[in-house]
């Protein structure tokens, strides 16, 4: 069993005790509306149970990102982070769902949306 800080906000939320603009309810996640969605559309997906975030336990990654594919419009971006050094700011696993539409001046941190290819290392 992982021990619940007694701070998580997602777990208040999962818990009812928080609010939050629920978009989607499964057994084993909630869809809700992030405070400042970047785009339209822009929705968290998170596991009822806490995990701190992706590396912590996979079976449960799984299920998330299953779930935000189940809702992903296409085009979209699923981001989740995991640290601090990563921009992970809700230390409970949570999935990013962000439409995409053709310039819409969201650029991602390893993309400047300047035209060419990039080669990976």
């Amino acid at each position: 069993m992982v021990a619940v800080p007694d701070e998580c906000v997602f777990c208040a939320i999962v818990a009812g005790t928080e609010p939050a603009t629920v978009v989607h309810r499964w057994p084993d996640a909630l869809a809700i509306v992030p405070h400042g969605p970047v785009v339209a559309g822009h929705l968290l997906v998170i596991p009822t149970v806490h995990v701190r975030d992706h590396t912590t336990d996979p079976s449960v990654t799984a299920v998330v990102m299953g779930r935000a594919a189940e809702i992903a419009p296409h085009p979209s971006n699923l981001i989740a982070n995991a640290g601090r050094e990563a921009t992970q700011s809700v230390f409970h696993l949570h999935v990013h769902v962000v439409p995409r539409a053709a310039g819409d001046g969201l650029a991602l941190p390893w993309y400047s949306g300047r035209s060419g290819r990039r080669s990976l290392p």
